[in-house]
C-alpha cells in the first residue's frame, strides 16, 4: 500500500500535472471572481477524472478507491474547491454505475465520465442537516412519473450542472421511505436559487435546488423504492475519503509554501527556518499529515475490499484528515505572519477552502457518532 508501483506513480503524477498546469495558475483568480471553470473540467474528462472508480464499459477508469484518494490529494494541491467538485461529480457518477439499470448506465455514464455532463449529489435540505433520514422533499407517484415538491440546500454545482442524483421521499417517514432519482437539470419545475456567498469554495457554485411540481419518470429511479438512503450512505463512504484527500492536498500545498518562505525571511539576524520553535512546528505538521494520509489509505483499502469495518474507517479518516488538514494549513498561514493573510500568497484561500471539509459529507461530530457506535457495539 505504501510503496507505489509504476502504474500507481503514473496515475498520481498525471493528476499532479493536471493540477499544476490547469488549476494552480488560476486558483486565486477563480476564487476572487467566483468563477466555476467548466472549460477546465471538460479537460479533466479525457484523463479519466470524470469516472475514476466507474467501470470501463461506459468510459470509466475502473480504478480503486485507493487510487482515487491519491488522485484527489494531487488535484487539491492546485485548488481544493475545484478538486472537491470533481469528487462530488464522481460520487454521483459512481452511484449511477453501481445502482443503475443497464439502460440508465448507458444513457448517463458516457456523458458523465467524459465530463460533458456535470453531475451533483443532492441530499441535504434547508431544515434537515445531519438528520438526513428526516428529509421531506416529496415524490408522489403519478402513472409512469413522480411529481416532486420540495427543496435541497447546499448543492455543489447547482445551476451549472446537467444532472442531479437526488434523494426524495416516496414512502413512510424515516430512512426506509427514501428513494434515489436521476434528475436532469433542465426538468420543468426545477429551479435554483442564487449562488451562496461563502467563506471558501468560491470556485464552485453552491445553490438551493427548488422543485415545484417537477415531473420525473419512474424509469429514472435508482434501484427500488426505499433504497435511496442506503444508496446515499454508500455514496458518502467514498465521498468522505475523497474530501479527506482534498484536505491532505491543500494542507500539503500550504506546507510546501512555508519552508521556502521561512528560508528566505530574515528575523533577528537569521532566517526564520533556523528558529527551533518553528522547526518543531514544521516537524509536527509533517508528522500529522503523514499520519492522516496513512489512515486515509488504510480506509480506502478497506472500502475497496468491502471490509466489515469500512464505514467506521471512512468516518475516522474523514474526521482525522479534515481536522489535520485545516490545522496544518492554519499553522502555515500563521508562520507567514501578515503575509499569510494576503490573498496573493495563497495561504488564506487554502484555509478558507479547507474549513468546510470539517462540515460537509457528514460533520466531524457525526463522524464521531459513527465511530462511537462501532466502539460501543463492540463493547
Amino acid at each position: 500500500m505504501f510503496t507505489l508501483d509504476e502504474d500507481e506513480r503514473a496515475i498520481r503524477d498525471t493528476a499532479r500535472e493536471f493540477a499544476d498546469e490547469f488549476l494552480a495558475p488560476n486558483a486565486l483568480e477563480w476564487d476572487e471572481k467566483k468563477h466555476f471553470p467548466v472549460d477546465v473540467l471538460r479537460k479533466a474528462g479525457p484523463l479519466g477524472l470524470g469516472g475514476i472508480y466507474v467501470g470501463e464499459e461506459f468510459g470509466g477508469s475502473g480504478l480503486r478507491r485507493l487510487d482515487a484518494v491519491r488522485i484527489f490529494e494531487q488535484l487539491s494541491t492546485g485548488c481544493p474547491a475545484v478538486a472537491a467538485y470533481i469528487s462530488i461529480h464522481n460520487m454521483a457518477t459512481w452511484m449511477i454505475d453501481a445502482y443503475g439499470s443497464e439502460e440508465q448506465r448507458a444513457r448517463w455514464l458516457p456523458g458523465m465520465t467524459s465530463m460533458e455532463l456535470l453531475g451533483s449529489y443532492a441530499l441535504t435540505e434547508p431544515g434537515v442537516g445531519s438528520d438526513a433520514a428526516a428529509l421531506s422533499t416529496k415524490a408522489v407517484r403519478d402513472g409512469d412519473d413522480y411529481i416532486l415538491n420540495g427543496a435541497k440546500q447546499f448543492i455543489s454545482g447547482a445551476g451549472a450542472n446537467d444532472v442531479y442524483v437526488m434523494m426524495v421521499r416516496t414512502g413512510e417517514d424515516g430512512a426506509r421511505g427514501i428513494s434515489a432519482l436521476i434528475i436532469p437539470a433542465d426538468t420543468p419545475g426545477l429551479s435554483v436559487g442564487p449562488n451562496e456567498k461563502k467563506m471558501g469554495w468560491n470556485a464552485q457554485p453552491t445553490r438551493q435546488v427548488i422543485l415545484e411540481d417537477a415531473r420525473v419518470p419512474v424509469a429514472n429511479r435508482l434501484g427500488e423504492e426505499g433504497d435511496g438512503f442506503r444508496i446515499a450512505m454508500n455514496g458518502l463512504n467514498g465521498g468522505r475519503l475523497n474530501i479527506a484527500a482534498c484536505s491532505m492536498g491543500g494542507a500539503q500545498a500550504a506546507l510546501d509554501k512555508t519552508v521556502p518562505y521561512l528560508t528566505e525571511r530574515q528575523a533577528f539576524g537569521k532566517p526564520l527556518v533556523r528558529n527551533q520553535a518553528l522547526q518543531f512546528e514544521l516537524a509536527d505538521m509533517r508528522t500529522e499529515l503523514e499520519a492522516a494520509r496513512t489512515l486515509l489509505w488504510r480506509a480506502a483499502a478497506a472500502l475497496d475490499a468491502d471490509a466489515p469495518d469500512k464505514v467506521e474507517l471512512c468516518a475516522m479518516a474523514k474526521r482525522f484528515a479534515t481536522d489535520v488538514g485545516f490545522e496544518v494549513a492554519n499553522k502555515a498561514l500563521q508562520m507567514h505572519g501578515g503575509y499569510g493573510y494576503l490573498a496573493e500568497y495563497g495561504l488564506e484561500k487554502i484555509v478558507r477552502d479547507l474549513r468546510v471539509h470539517q462540515i460537509l459529507e457528514g460533520t466531524n461530530e457525526i463522524m464521531r457518532v459513527v465511530v462511537a457506535r462501532s466502539v460501543v457495539g463492540a463493547a
